[in-house]
């Protein structure tokens, strides 16, 4: 019986770009504050765009995300995928956002049922769900710890 060696190669690569509107250093203090960066990040996209702001301890972004992107009235969002990047920026905590295209920035069940998910998730590693805003192109947006479901 030979022996082979079996190598395993993991790569995780993490890119950076360059953003019109600055973040770096930004510190959240209200559900307006992270609806602001959410909307000059996302606001006029045409589909559901799912987005990940990574806070520091002091509630500094130090990193945003895209972790999906859906269609015109849906994202498919798993707490893994927006996890894994909270772990690989080092956050403290994270705030969750994304759009709705419609201009409608109402909840639907499926917005509840994946910040709840987000929330459990984020207990049991360590990284706290601070919010969940819903942002529009009108302007119009939703804090859901606001409303309540946080």
């Amino acid at each position: 019986m030979e022996l082979t060696s079996i190598f395993e190669v993991v790569r995780i690569k993490q890119e950076i770009k360059e953003s019109t509107v600055p973040f770096a250093l930004y510190t959240i203090r209200s559900p307006e504050d992270a609806q602001t960066l959410a909307m000059a990040h996302i606001a006029d996209e045409d589909r559901e765009v799912f987005l990940v702001m990574m806070l520091n301890t002091k509630n500094q972004v130090v990193g945003l995300h895209r972790a999906h992107v859906g269609s015109l009235n849906a994202s498919i969002v798993h707490p893994r995928e927006v996890m894994k990047c909270a772990i690989l920026n080092n956050a403290a905590s994270i705030i969750v956002g994304h759009q709705h295209p419609s201009g409608d920035p109402t909840p639907s069940r499926e917005d509840i049922e994946v910040t709840r998910r987000l929330v459990e998730a984020g207990k049991i590693i360590g990284i706290e769900v601070l919010d969940h805003v819903i942002v529009t192109h009108t302007g119009k947006h939703v804090s859901l710890k606001e409303k309540g479901y946080l």
